[in-house]
């Protein structure tokens, strides 16, 4: 059995200086059907929240919109007052209106209420990690980043990151602030972000891929690839996530789900070290 520890995933300094593992978790699933309302179990969504701390997975990633709200509240619950050294990052930008029901949301009013609420919410006197969760097409960009980066002037926010963003999007925000993360759909079978987690290597940006168990079917699917699964005792989801460990050192995979068996199974991926020549073929066979 694979050690469970994310810390052997590595680990990275958003900013240049918040030392995060690697391996995080995303509290996305921790809430309702559709992302909507409290979980169906919420005492085992509570068991999840305090297995992370056993696990070493220190970098937990949030939005208000998750829920809404519920998601940061049970955070708060498990964990807060929080260990030293875990960093819970949370985003604001889009509003709900229901099940799957998702809207960009930008003016400058509407960012600052959700960084107050938050950090009430979390219990925190300062986000370590704010993300704008989508730059609003309605909106002057100049009016969102200007707003944050006043409330990162006034304290309120540590670092900020971006969320769904091209290169020159990040170029444009910074502008107005240094872009710590960007956070984008990203995983082993899923490439189109291709071009901005490079420009991330090159700056030193946290790059954080969402949806990052996808192309496990990929991988089992595929014989090749089943030859990499067995060499290291691995399902084809924890070799996608070792895969994205292994693309470059500034991926912070946050993979989440509302059950501690799954959380294990997730952080055991940190202890499958790819080789380089297992890399080329996986990648060989995810570009095909």
């Amino acid at each position: 059995m694979a050690q469970l520890d994310a810390a052997l995933a590595g680990t990275f300094a958003i900013g240049g200086e918040l030392e995060v593992n690697r391996l995080g978790f995303g509290a996305m699933r921790i809430t309702g059907k559709g992302i909507w309302g409290p979980p169906e179990d919420r005492d085992e969504a509570i068991r999840v929240l305090k297995r992370l701390p056993e696990l070493n997975v220190n970098f937990i990633d949030t939005a208000e919109s998750y829920g809404p709200y519920i998601s940061e509240e049970l955070i708060a619950e498990a964990l807060a007052p929080y260990d030293r050294g875990s960093v819970i990052a949370t985003k604001c930008g889009l509003t709900r209106t229901g099940p799957e029901e998702w809207h960009q949301l930008g003016r400058p009013e509407f960012l600052r209420q959700g960084v107050m609420t938050s950090l009430r919410r979390l219990k925190l006197e300062r986000l370590d990690l704010w993300q704008l969760h989508r730059i609003d097409s309605k909106t002057p960009r100049a009016d969102q980043f200007g707003a944050i980066a006043d409330m990162q002037k006034k304290g309120l926010i540590r670092h900020v990151g971006l969320s769904e963003v091209s290169v020159d999007d990040i170029k444009e925000a910074q502008q107005y602030f240094s872009v710590a993360t960007v956070q984008n759909l990203y995983n082993f079978a899923n490439r189109k972000s291709e071009a901005v987690l490079d420009y991330c290597e090159k700056e030193g940006i946290g790059f954080i891929p969402w949806f990052p168990l996808a192309g496990g079917d990929l991988v089992e699917g595929h014989e090749k690839a089943r030859a990499i699964m067995d060499k290291h005792g691995a399902s084809g989801s924890q070799i996608a996530l070792a895969w994205l460990l292994k693309r470059s050192p500034v991926v912070l995979p946050i993979p989440g789900t509302g059950k501690v068996r799954h959380l294990e199974d997730n952080v055991a991926a940190a202890a499958f070290a790819l080789s380089d020549e297992d890399f080329a073929t996986l990648d060989a066979i995810a570009k095909r």
